[in-house]
């Protein structure tokens, strides 16, 4: 059973840090790439950040450009997202989720989702 699980959000004031987490199994994590998403209330679902298999490619939304960084643990099935300089507009749920493939910015090329973690952001 495929299984990817988020944690680690929470309510913060802007300027802070947080790090998600996306625990993964029920498939050979090292094969896929992992990507995050966010989704706030009455607004579509937005690419945020996404990582090759190596690690060696990652990419990123230009509104968090510089101030998020993925990153992945094969060892650990892991991938994680570092959240600095958070504002309020970042507010949204955050999902993970893995594809076979190259990076991509579509959540429809996207083959598993979890089940998200809430970051909220006050000013």
């Amino acid at each position: 059973q495929v299984q990817l699980v988020e944690s680690g959000g929470g309510l913060v004031q802007a300027g802070a840090s947080l790090k998600l987490s996306c625990a993964v199994s029920g498939f050979t994590f090292s094969s896929y790439v992992m990507g995050w998403f966010r989704q706030a209330p009455g607004k579509e679902r937005e690419f945020v950040a996404a990582i090759r298999w190596s690690g060696v490619t990652r990419q990123y939304a230009d509104s968090v450009l510089g101030r998020f960084t993925i990153s992945r643990d094969n060892a650990k099935n892991t991938v994680y997202l570092q959240m600095n300089l958070l504002k309020p507009e970042d507010t949204a749920a955050y999902y993970c989720a893995a594809r076979r493939g190259g990076v991509s910015k579509y959540s429809g090329e996207y083959d598993y989702w979890g089940q998200g973690t809430q970051v909220t952001v006050s000013s």
